[in-house]
C-alpha cells in the first residue's frame, strides 16, 4: 500500500460516521509542517498569516508552539475580531478603507494596543483621521515596501503590484510623514516577496520554465536583501525605536530569515500545504487540509460523479487554480466539464471501485480559501476525528 493509499484508508475510517461534503485537517501533518517552518526560520519568530488558516482554533494551536508569535491578518474587521478574541499582536497586512472599523480602533485602548495597520500612502493617514469619530488612541502603523524586481531601467517588473514605496528614500519619507502627524506611530516595516515565496520553482514537465524561475528568484533575493537592509537603515534614522521588520512567506522562509535586518517571518500556507506549494525545491511539506465529496452517480465504466467540488482559488484563472482529486489516486477531471458547481464527473480506472456514498478526497489550490466553503474542520489524528472546530465561516464571519 502506498503512503497516499494509507492516508485514504485513515481518512475514510476517521470520517466513516460523517457524510460528505466535509473538510479535514490532518493534525500530524499540520504539526509536522509547523515544525518544518520553524526549522527553516532558524530561530526567528514566524507571524502566522490568518488568511491561510481562517480557523481560530488552529491559529491558537500553532501560536502555542514556541517560535510562532503574532498574527498577520487580512482585513481590519477581522483584526478587531481577533483582538477581541484574545490575540494581542495582530498585524493587518493590507491597507484598509473601513471607516467604521477605524472608528472602533481609535476609540478602544485595548484594540489600539493589539492591532497594527498597514499604510503606504499619506492619504491613508487622512482617511484614518477622518474616521476617528472622536477616538483619540494612537494608531500603530507598519510601512509596506514594494519588493518587486525591476530590470532594464524599470521596463520589466517581476512581482505583485502592492506598495508604491520602492526605494529607501520613499519609505523614509513615508516614515517622516507619519512622524509629523499626531496620533500615529511607526512600529514596523513589511516586505512580502511573493515572486519568491509564492512561485514554485520545480514545475513538472517544464524544466526550462523551472530553471528560469530559479534564476529569477536568485536575482530577486539578492537585490531585495540589499534594498531591504538599506530601507531599514533609512527608516531607523527617522524611527530609532522601530519594533519589527517582517518579510518572507512559506516558500522563502529560510532565505528571508538569513537576512540580518529581518526580525520576523510571515507565513501560513505551509501549515496546510495546498497544491500550489507542491512544486518547490526549498521545502517538502505534507498535505494537511483536504475536502471530501460524495459519489452520487456512476454514469458508466471508468466514470463517477461527485457532488459539487468547483472551488477555484483566487489569482490568474488557469488549471493550477483548481482543486485536484487526490484520493484515490488516478482520478482526473473530464476535460469537457472540469470541477462543477453542483456535480463533477471524474474519470479513471479507480472510479470502477467506488460505490455511491464513497468519499473522493480533494486538495484545494490555495490554503485558507478552502475554509470559505466549509463551516467546520474535522481534526484527524491517526484514524480518528479528535475534534470538530468552526472556520471563520462557521463563526458567522466572511471578511472578504
Amino acid at each position: 500500500m502506498t503512503a497516499r493509499a494509507a492516508d485514504r484508508a485513515r481518512y475514510d475510517r476517521a470520517t466513516a460516521h460523517l457524510d460528505a461534503p466535509l473538510a479535514i485537517v490532518d493534525l500530524d501533518a499540520f504539526d509536522a509542517n509547523a515544525d518544518d517552518m520553524l526549522r527553516r526560520a532558524g530561530g526567528k519568530p514566524i507571524r502566522v498569516a490568518s488568511k491561510s488558516v481562517r480557523c481560530r482554533a488552529l491559529l491558537e494551536r500553532v501560536l502555542a508552539k514556541d517560535g510562532f508569535a503574532g498574527i498577520m491578518s487580512f482585513t481590519l474587521a477581522e483584526s478587531l475580531w481577533l483582538a477581541r478574541s484574545g490575540f494581542d499582536d495582530v498585524l493587518l497586512a493590507y491597507p484598509s478603507a473601513d471607516r467604521a472599523a477605524f472608528a472602533e480602533l481609535t476609540s478602544d485602548p485595548k484594540l489600539a494596543a493589539a492591532v497594527t495597520v498597514m499604510i503606504d500612502d499619506p492619504a491613508q493617514l487622512r482617511l484614518i483621521d477622518e474616521s476617528r469619530a472622536g477616538g483619540r488612541e494612537v494608531v500603530r502603523v507598519c510601512l509596506e515596501l514594494d519588493t518587486s524586481l525591476r530590470l532594464f531601467g524599470g521596463r520589466v517588473r517581476v512581482g505583485a503590484r502592492r506598495s508604491p514605496l520602492h526605494s529607501p528614500a520613499q519609505v523614509a519619507d513615508m516614515a517622516r510623514a507619519v512622524a509629523r502627524r499626531p496620533g500615529f506611530e511607526v512600529v514596523g516595516i513589511m516586505a512580502y516577496e511573493g515572486h519568491v515565496a509564492g512561485v514554485g520553482d520545480s514545475v513538472p514537465g517544464r524544466p526550462l520554465r523551472s530553471r528560469a524561475v530559479r534564476l529569477m528568484q536568485a536575482t530577486a533575493r539578492k537585490e531585495l536583501a540589499e534594498r531591504r537592509a538599506a530601507v531599514v537603515r533609512a527608516v531607523r534614522a527617522v524611527v530609532p525605536g522601530l519594533r519589527f521588520v517582517n518579510g518572507g512567506g512559506t516558500g522563502s522562509v529560510q532565505f528571508t530569515a538569513a537576512e540580518e535586518c529581518v526580525t520576523e517571518i510571515g507565513a501560513g500556507s505551509g501549515l496546510y500545504v495546498p497544491r500550489l506549494f507542491d512544486n518547490y525545491t526549498s521545502f517538502d511539506g505534507r498535505p494537511a487540509a483536504l475536502f471530501a465529496q460524495p459519489v452520487v452517480r456512476r454514469p458508466g465504466v471508468g466514470v463517477v460523479t461527485v457532488l459539487g467540488g468547483g472551488y477555484p482559488a483566487s489569482g490568474v484563472a488557469g488549471k493550477d487554480r483548481l482543486p485536484v482529486p487526490y484520493l484515490p489516486e488516478g482520478l482526473r477531471y473530464d476535460p469537457q466539464e472540469g470541477p462543477g458547481e453542483v456535480q463533477t464527473p471524474l474519470l479513471g480506472s479507480p472510479a470502477d471501485d467506488l460505490l455511491l456514498g464513497d468519499k473522493v478526497w480533494f486538495r484545494h489550490a490555495k490554503a485558507g480559501e478552502l475554509c470559505e466553503r466549509f463551516d467546520a474542520l474535522h481534526l484527524v489524528r491517526g484514524d480518528r476525528v479528535t475534534d470538530t472546530v468552526p472556520t471563520y465561516r462557521g463563526e458567522g464571519h466572511t471578511f472578504l
